[in-house]
């Protein structure tokens, strides 16, 4: 299960170390018709996640990810996150997390919830989960942090939407789970310091990012995407090259 919102050991400076890595995954299925690369079948999921589990690595949910770190330990770990809370996480990702014994963080949208990836112009509708997927998902030991409320561009919102994509889905998301989320997803990965700053001001302990830049930090850190073309070559260019290239992330003085 994943750590309280409130331990301490998750908003505790991460001690040094290699730097964290972590995937990024969105949907799992049919990846046909996918112009934004999003999708990998579960079967690709299972060998990635067993590439992994082979180098002995496990992946885990951030709570249990950066907990692990900020007591000095958890180098044979990553971190799994699935963007956008796509309903066939449970039907798909879930069966094959179980098989490699790893966990995850799913970012959902609680203003969407039931609806659909209506901010992709191009390619298929993807069914999103309910609010009682939400609470399965939660149940079977899933951490569930926040994407926003609705899926936008925080760095295009004004204040007043900004609040609500922030603290507001974070409100509720605890209404919904009995928990508020600890983590916070970037909706496009797009950010800027004022976003930061409303997240943190939110009370996430942490925020993920894809390539933040100097805002880097534990509410904006850095991940990899990993998609359906990421055989082992690939994916074993991807976590030494993230790994080489970023240092580790500690909370500011």
């Amino acid at each position: 299960m994943a750590a309280p919102v409130d331990s301490p050991d998750i908003r505790t400076r991460t001690r040094p170390g290699p730097a964290l890595f972590v995937a990024m995954y969105h949907s799992v299925g049919d990846p046909t018709d996918d112009p934004y690369c999003i999708t990998v079948t579960p079967e690709r999921l299972d060998r990635q996640l067993g590439w992994f589990r082979r180098r002995g690595l496990r992946g885990v949910s951030m709570a249990e990810l950066l907990a692990a770190r900020a007591r000095g330990e958890g180098r044979d770990l990553v971190g799994l996150t699935f963007d956008d809370g796509y309903a066939d996480f449970l039907s798909e990702a879930l069966p094959v997390l179980r098989r490699h014994d790893c966990g995850a963080t799913l970012f959902v949208l609680p203003g969407r919830l039931g609806g659909d990836n209506a901010w992709d112009p191009l390619g298929p509708r993807k069914r999103l989960l309910t609010a009682d997927g939400v609470r399965q998902a939660a149940a079977e030991g899933i951490e569930i942090g926040s994407h926003g409320l609705t899926h936008v561009d925080l760095t295009k919102a004004d204040d007043v939407a900004l609040t609500s994509e922030t603290e507001g889905s974070r409100t509720v998301l605890a209404e919904l789970t009995g928990a508020a989320p600890a983590g916070f997803c970037y909706p496009y990965g797009t950010l800027d310091r004022r976003a930061v700053d409303a997240v943190r001001e939110a009370g996430y302990a942490y925020a993920c990012a894809i390539d933040p830049g100097p805002l880097g930090g534990p509410h904006a850190l850095p991940r990899a995407h990993i998609g359906q073309n990421d055989t082992a070559v690939r994916l074993f260019l991807k976590y030494r090259l993230h790994r080489l290239r970023r240092r580790p992330v500690e909370e500011p003085r």
